[in-house]
């Protein structure tokens, strides 16, 4: 087996690693590689082919592709090694990866590796949909897949499940193809994107089916019609040629299920401190394996904060922050948070690095609104009065390290308004 060797090594080669990237050769990190299993970097954006992308990072509108390819340009230029075609297949300790690659199953030991696989959507089978199994149903990201990198039409009147900002996403692919969906539908009362995104449906001529959820898919070779509860609680039959299942995502954390490093039950990523380290010192991440989902601006800009962090680690300055406390949550309002760690330094240790992640953030599982607190067993460390949306995160800032020093537990509380 052919075995080499790097500083540093990013699994994904998405808007958060190639950001990562990019600044760790920026600060002077001059080996470090990034690892992609498909044969182009810039992950979800790369088969976007709408805009808006590239506002925060390039002051400039971009479409998908042209977003993707300035960020791996970008962290080319700056000294990145990009290996594409090359899959990680195990993470083992010591920074010992396994990669499949076209020339063989080779090994790779980094001094520090960051994880940036990102997330997926929820398939059909995941969902409890049933029916027939014929041809024509797709998730946001096939279809897009289907549509920019390999011009083919799966169908010419489909219908989309989910209101994310991904569903409209697709909706926007089906419009750039010709596509016309017959109906975008949703289980919940409003829009999970935000409201004014209601209207696009409506101008671009298709229904919008609010409390309405999919029962079954009918059709023997392709997809022919569904059927659909409506808001009353009836059953209505649709004809359609296709099923696209957006949104619903999930972290892509098959790498860490199968490893060593600690997995976060309810994010479905790995446990992380402030500073995106996993219970391996050795092992950052960082992106949307942490928090599915958020913009491409939102994780290239915590790849970049992630640099300042794996710089410190190469250089031994986290060696200091040994004291893990771990934030406990029992509210079944909160669907996850992170980070779930927070590390604390040593009184003496002098300047702390900079952490990736200055709030924790949050998401519920409902619209709702309260008082969401971060305690130890002295009460309230850090607190603000919320509204939140399902899918949106909420930010609750990190309370100074002298406060959480002499903390010896921390929860995380919500506290909903009484009507």
């Amino acid at each position: 087996m052919k075995t080499s060797s790097c500083r540093v090594a990013i699994i994904g080669g998405g808007p958060s690693g190639l950001a990562l990237a990019a600044e760790l050769a920026r600060g002077g990190i001059d080996d470090v590689v990034l690892l992609e299993r498909e044969a182009n970097a810039g992950g979800i954006p790369r088969h976007c082919g709408h805009s808006p992308f590239g506002l925060r990072e390039f002051h400039r509108i971009l479409s998908g592709p042209e977003y993707a390819r300035r960020l791996a340009s970008r962290a080319q230029r700056l000294g990145t090694r990009l290996r594409t075609a090359a899959t990680v297949t195990e993470i083992g300790q010591q920074g010992n990866l396994t990669l499949s690659t076209v020339a063989g199953i080779e090994s790779l030991i980094a001094e520090k590796i960051v994880i940036c696989t990102g997330n997926r959507e929820t398939p059909r089978a995941a969902r409890l949909v049933s029916g027939s199994r014929p041809l024509g149903i797709v998730t946001t990201g096939a279809l897009q897949s289907m549509v920019y990198l390999k011009h083919r039409l799966p169908f010419t009147r489909p219908l989309i499940v989910g209101s994310e900002l991904v569903s409209f996403s697709a909706l926007l692919t089906c419009r750039h193809a010709g596509i016309k969906p017959v109906a975008m539908i949703d289980s919940h009362a409003r829009v999970i994107a935000w409201r004014g995104a209601a209207l696009l449906p409506r101008l671009l001529g298709t229904r919008l089916l609010l409390n309405a959820s999919l029962q079954a898919i009918h059709g023997e070779e392709r997809v022919t019609e569904v059927t659909i509860r409506d808001a009353r609680g009836d059953l209505m039959s649709l004809e359609c040629d296709g099923v696209i299942f957006s949104g619903n995502f999930v972290s892509e954390s098959s790498l860490v299920r199968a490893s060593h490093l600690e997995l976060d039950a309810a994010s479905g990523g790995p446990r992380v401190d402030q500073y995106g380290r996993c219970s391996d010192e050795d092992y950052f991440a960082c992106g949307n394996m942490l928090h599915p989902v958020d913009t491409a601006a939102w994780c290239w800009a915590e790849g970049a904060h992630t640099a300042a962090g794996v710089h410190a680690s190469l250089a031994g300055r986290l060696n200091a922050l040994q004291r893990r406390l771990q934030v406990n949550c029992g509210s079944p309002a909160i669907r996850y948070f992170m980070p779930q760690v927070i590390a604390l330094p040593h009184p003496d240790c002098g300047t702390i690095p900079p952490a990736a992640h200055d709030s924790l953030q949050v998401r519920f599982n409902d619209n709702l609104s309260g008082r969401l607190a971060l305690c130890d067993e002295n009460g309230e460390l850090s607190a603000r009065n919320i509204r939140a949306r399902r899918e949106r995160r909420v930010l609750l800032p990190l309370p100074a390290y002298e406060r959480l020093s002499r903390s010896q537990s921390l929860s995380l509380e919500f506290q909903p308004t009484q009507d």
